[in-house]
């Protein structure tokens, strides 16, 4: 039965499981389930109100990060909730998309609960995609990527179509959720070593699970897909999804000099780069791709 396309496939039925590495990761979903409000944010607040506990970059960092992420969520699940899942015939794969939508409604949620408990003001933190160039451009990148699926006369059948409906889930869980996601996770775990703003950086620790677990079916998805059309991955379609990932990088290093001009205690820009050019060789890697930069974690 194809995950893409299968007009026999009743989408109601379960059982028998053809596709066991869906049900794998919606069973992981589940055993990492959390919500933001059982992480104390006590600490947290104390930091924030300190006038010696953080410095202005660091300030400048942590409002850098969750004005990314308190968009970037809400464009995952709507691509979910209005692209993906509407195009996926196997029904334990779209099991999988309705707890990734949940877990991404966790997220926006835990954004919210960061906002209201250290008094950040909201119009400042949901308006950075539009205000702050190099947030604006990843989100942009992503979303070009996407445009034509949300199209309610897209359709799956034919290759160039598949290409497309595979260019959006490169775009969202490759380059979203795979890369554009990581520096930050990096920048705040980092931030939480230091025992500075420990309640984000628990929460960002949970999210980044849940990622990892996105990342994984995407991956699982995308090969499965090739794999069911095996003329839609072409040479040239392969040298186009590695020329948006070096796109991706870039667009990534940019941002990781805005968070973080300056650097922090052991921690800075330059190190950032090297670790997102890191994370891309492991995502082509998992696309079976070579890698791209060669560069140790």
């Amino acid at each position: 039965m194809p995950v893409i396309n299968s007009a026999k496939t009743d989408p109601n039925k379960i059982l028998p499981l053809h596709y066991p590495w869906a049900r794998r990761h919606y069973k992981a979903g589940v055993a990492n389930n959390w919500v933001p409000e059982e992480i104390s944010m006590q600490k947290d607040v104390e930091h924030w109100k300190s006038d010696h506990v953080l410095t202005a970059d660091e300030r400048r960092m942590v409002l850098w990060n969750l004005g990314f992420f308190s968009t970037a969520e809400s464009l995952t699940a709507n691509n979910i909730v209005l692209a993906v899942y509407h195009h996926i015939t196997a029904p334990e794969a779209r099991q999988y998309l309705l707890r990734q939508a949940y877990e991404e409604a966790i997220h926006t949620d835990t954004f919210i609960y960061c906002c209201d408990t250290l008094g950040l003001d909201p119009d400042e933190i949901y308006t950075m995609y539009e205000t702050i160039p190099s947030i604006k451009e990843k989100d942009a990148f992503v979303v070009g990527l996407t445009q034509s699926v949300f199209s309610p006369t897209f359709s799956t059948e034919g290759d160039d179509n598949v290409r497309r409906f595979l260019r959006d889930l490169v775009g969202f869980y490759v380059i979203m959720e795979g890369i554009f996601f990581y520096a930050g996770f990096a920048m705040m775990l980092a931030m939480r070593r230091q025992n500075k703003m420990v309640g984000i950086g628990e929460q960002f620790e949970f999210i980044m699970r849940d990622e990892s677990i996105h990342l994984a079916f995407g991956c699982d998805l995308i090969q499965t897909i090739r794999a069911e059309n095996p003329g839609v991955w072409t040479a040239a379609f392969e040298a186009e999804i590695l020329g948006l990932v070096e796109q991706a990088v870039t667009l990534e290093q940019r941002y990781a000099w805005d968070a973080c001009p300056n650097g922090l205690l052991g921690i800075n820009a330059e190190q950032f780069c090297q670790y997102v050019e890191h994370i891309a060789d492991r995502r082509l890697e998992r696309l079976d791709m070579p890698k791209r930069y060669g560069t140790p974690n």
